[in-house]
C-alpha cells in the first residue's frame, strides 16, 4: 500500500470520485509483481503533485464490483477520472515520467 496516495474501497469509491476534480485510481493486487513496482511511483506522484491531483490505490481482488464495472481485466490499471466524471484508463506498469504526460493529456 502506498504512504500518500488514499485507500479505494466500494465502499468509498463513489464519494472520493466525487470530491476530487482531478483522480487517478491505481487498480492493483498484492501478488502482482508490476503492480508493486508500480507502487512507489504512484507514491511519489501522490508526493510531487499533492494539492492538484490526488492518487488512490484500489485492491482488485477485494474490490471487484469496481473491477468489473471498469472492465478491468489486467493490472496494474490506471483509472483517470476528471470531476467525477470516468475518462480513460491506462493498462500496464508506466515509468513517472510517461504516467505524467499521460497525465497532461486529460489534466
Amino acid at each position: 500500500m502506498s504512504e500518500n496516495a488514499i485507500e479505494i474501497s466500494q465502499d468509498n469509491f463513489e464519494k472520493i470520485t466525487k470530491e476530487n476534480s482531478k483522480l487517478i485510481v491505481d487498480c492493483w493486487a498484492p501478488w502482482c509483481g508490476p503492480c508493486r513496482m508500480m507502487g512507489p511511483i504512484i507514491d511519489n506522484l501522490a508526493v510531487k503533485h499533492a494539492g492538484n491531483v490526488v492518487f488512490g490505490k484500489l485492491n482488485v481482488d477485494d474490490n471487484p464490483v469496481i473491477s468489473a464495472k471498469y472492465g478491468i481485466s489486467a493490472i496494474p490499471t490506471l483509472l483517470l477520472f476528471k470531476d467525477g466524471e470516468f475518462v480513460t484508463q491506462s493498462v500496464g506498469l508506466m515509468p513517472e515520467n510517461e504516467i505524467e504526460s499521460w497525465m497532461k493529456n486529460y489534466f
